[in-house]
Order: structure tokens, then sequence, then C-alpha cells
């Protein structure tokens, strides 16, 4: 009587290895890159909202944009968020409106985001994240 052979399964953990190895770090490029953006994006929220309430506390537009660019940079920059480039783009002219009248100033702020360094396929580059904000003038107060 004759025993049948054991299969030979040498090399079977390589072959798990090789197929294993980068899907599972694909998985973890992908959770960093969801993180990454998720976190940049609060961060964009956040400096359009201070950029709004910085504009909104000054007395002319000119002002308004030169604090909202202020606000937007210096509060992400705290963040720690490093953008490719920043774009500040404010809506001041409701600073026209007469003393008593309701008038509001917004604020968009534009980052885009290095990714480069992912090297995931199928994610760009660079992403472009934005968000934008409004803050409400003080209605008594006077502008100009």
């Amino acid at each position: 009587m004759t025993r049948p052979r054991a299969r030979d399964e040498r090399g079977s953990a390589a072959i798990e290895a090789v197929i294993g190895v980068p899907a599972f770090l694909l998985f973890v490029g992908l959770i960093i890159f969801g993180g990454r953006t998720a976190t940049t994006h609060q961060s964009v929220e956040t400096a359009a909202a201070d950029a709004a309430r910085s504009a909104s506390l000054e007395r002319t537009s000119a002002s308004a944009r030169t604090q909202a660019i202020s606000a937007a940079t210096t509060s992400l920059s705290n963040q720690g968020i490093h953008c490719l480039d920043i774009d500040v783009t404010i809506d001041a002219s409701q600073f026209s409106r007469t003393v008593g009248e309701a008038a509001t100033v917004s604020v968009t702020v534009q980052c885009r985001l290095d990714l480069s360094d992912l090297s995931i396929p199928g994610v760009p580059g660079s992403r472009l994240i934005r968000a934008t904000s409004t803050s409400p003038i003080d209605t008594w107060r006077e502008r100009g």
C-alpha cells in the first residue's frame, strides 16, 4: 500500500507576502491621504472663519482685505499647514452700506495641499481645499 505524497508548501509564505504587503501599504497610504485631507480641510475652514471675523472688525474695505489675508495665512501657519499656494478672496462690498443697515463680509480661503509624497496610484499630486465663511459687520459701527 502506498501513502499519498504530502504537498510541498515551501515558498507559499513568500507568495502570500508578495500579494499581501502591497495591498496593506496601499490601505495605509489611503488612510494617510484621508487623514491629511480631512485635517487640512478643518484648518482651512478655521482660517476662513478667522479671516472673516478679522475683516468684519475693520472700518474700511481696504483694511478688511489686508486683515483677512493676514489672519488666514497666520491661522494656517499656526496650525502647521503647509500649502503649495494660498488664495484668499474677500467680498467686502457691503462695507459701502449705510450705518444701521445689516451687512456682512465673506472670505474664501483656498489651499493647494501637496500630496506628491504619498505616491499612491489614483491619488493626485495635489488637491485644492476650499472653505468660505461669512461674518456680520456691526450694524451701528461707522464704515468707510
